[in-house]
């Protein structure tokens, strides 16, 4: 039984990285606040585990905590050399070794110079300023969203007390349109019994219209047709005067003399004004000239013309 608790104690303590078959020697080093660092947290050099924090005491008067180093006595340790205290955002702490180019070397048991990473506690503060302006300016959009629901909630709770109103007016409106349907009704079913009667008291006259129109058609036509066979009487009976043969339109159709006589006339006339446009003299003369020096005077005038 005491084996198997002294194996299962060196086997955990092999676990966290405890070489019980190497040497160590301790140093010491100074922090104001360790940020959850404990014991057997393992130190680092170059990312290679050198050892592990062995003890941690705290001064409470001095506002202190020393924390004791236990490193592989292989690393060699100087003046320069600086025990960064870091750790993980979601992990445990750990000491990191910064060993500077000093010559100086350290003696165990000295203290080491201390400083601390970027922790966790600060990552916290440096991103909480953010972190609460997001948040300020969130909760002036939930309560300015808020502010927008409790106004949109008025404006339904006027809706909803409208819709239930609404019912009411409609049964009233329907109650009226009822009403107003049933006097349209009466009106209409009073004024089509009014436009019956009147049609049938319009009957006796429109039939009186139409036998009057009618009768005036037919006088007009009979009195179109009166006038009409009177003119073909007159008509008949001017071309019988004018086939007689006893007056003078009738002689005017059907004898040439007259015709012939007003040709001879109108060539007669036609001479005669050549003649006095070409001799004006002859007709001008104050006595006139005699007729064989007006022959004379004609025959010359042909010679000269060729004729």
């Amino acid at each position: 039984m005491i084996i198997s608790i002294v194996l299962l104690y060196f086997g955990f303590s092999f676990l966290k990285g405890v070489d019980f078959f190497s040497s160590e020697n301790k140093y010491y080093a100074i922090y104001k606040n360790i940020d959850k660092l404990t014991e057997s947290n393992l130190i680092y050099l170059n990312g290679y585990s050198v050892g592990r924090v062995s003890n941690i005491q705290i001064q409470q008067d001095k506002n202190r905590v020393i924390v004791e180093l236990s490193i592989n006595s292989k690393i060699k340790l100087n003046q320069s050399t600086v025990a960064v205290l870091n750790g993980e955002l979601l992990g445990g702490r750990f000491i990191h070794l910064s060993i500077g180019n000093n010559p100086d070397a350290l003696r165990p048991k000295d203290t080491i110079r201390s400083d601390v990473a970027k922790g966790l506690a600060e990552l916290i503060t440096e991103s909480a300023e953010p972190v609460a302006a997001n948040l300020q300016s969130t909760l002036q959009k939930m309560n300015s969203m808020l502010d927008t629901l409790n106004t949109s909630a008025s404006k339904i709770n006027l809706i909803l007390t409208d819709l239930r109103a609404t019912p009411r007016l409609l049964n009233s409106t329907i109650s009226s349109v009822k009403g107003n349907i049933g006097q349209l009704s009466g009106t209409y079913q009073t004024v089509g019994s009014n436009l019956n009667t009147t049609l049938n008291e319009l009957k006796p006259t429109l039939e009186n219209f139409r036998r009057l129109s009618d009768s005036l058609k037919r006088i007009e036509i009979a009195g179109t047709m009166s006038k009409a066979q009177q003119t073909l009487a007159r008509l008949n009976e001017t071309l019988t005067r004018f086939n007689s043969g006893d007056n003078t339109m009738s002689k005017l159709m059907t004898e040439d003399s007259l015709y012939l006589n007003l040709n001879t006339l109108l060539n007669n006339l036609d001479s005669l004004a050549n003649h006095l446009n070409s001799n004006p003299k002859h007709f001008m003369a104050p006595f006139g000239k005699s007729r064989r020096k007006i022959e004379k005077e004609l025959e010359e005038q042909r010679k000269e013309n060729g004729q």
